[in-house]
């Protein structure tokens, strides 16, 4: 049986219509995911390993790194993450992680230091001294007595709220906390040091 060309359009516009009528609501439903960047001025320049660099190529990733800055990326608003946020990314970690060693808190103190108090060496070491009384640089000291946490030895530790949620665990919430505090109640290290010489506790 011969279809005629009339008949064949009036089927290719029927099936034009039911396709498009066809609800995508969801096939547009987009994964959402939030990653949080690390403060810049924590992001040492180091080599990163990339699947897209060959033989002795490396990837650099300096201090200061703009325009990214601190806080949320929304990855569901962006077609792709670059692999320069992604190193960030892997970079935070890293920090984190080198920050639950005393020694890598230290250098972790020291690059805020740098980039936002600019306290001289002195200060640095009466900042050490004090930290090594309270805690030995240790992001899981806890005094079971009066509920003090972290490296500063917050009280009550959940002040540290105001940086981040995740001050039980994070050491370097803990010592942005604990600059942040010196700065504001006492200026500098050494004069919190010396209220702590004074009266056991600052």
């Amino acid at each position: 049986m011969k279809i005629s060309k009339p008949v064949v359009a009036l089927g290719a516009a029927f099936l034009i219509s039911i396709l498009a009528s066809v609800d995508t609501t969801f096939a547009q439903i987009s994964s959402h995911r939030d990653l949080t960047l690390a403060d810049p001025a924590l992001v040492i320049a180091r080599p990163v390993k990339s699947a897209a660099l060959t033989g002795d190529q490396v990837l650099m990733v300096p201090t200061t790194t703009p325009p990214l800055t601190a806080g949320l990326v929304d990855l569901g608003s962006v077609p792709a993450v670059s692999a320069h946020q992604m190193s960030l990314v892997a970079l935070a970690s890293e920090q984190v992680q080198l920050a639950k060693t005393p020694s890598g808190a230290q250098q972790v103190a020291q690059s805020l230091i740098d980039a936002t108090y600019k306290w001289n060496a002195a200060q640095v070491q009466c900042l050490d001294t004090l930290w090594n009384k309270e805690s030995h640089w240790n992001f899981q000291a806890h005094n079971y007595r009066s509920g003090a946490h972290g490296i500063a030895q917050a009280l009550p530790a959940n002040k540290m709220e105001v940086i981040a949620m995740d001050w039980r665990t994070n050491p370097i919430t803990q010592i942005k906390w604990g600059l942040r505090y010196i700065s504001v109640r006492y200026g500098t290290p050494c004069k919190a040091l010396a209220k702590h010489r004074r009266a056991g506790s600052y």
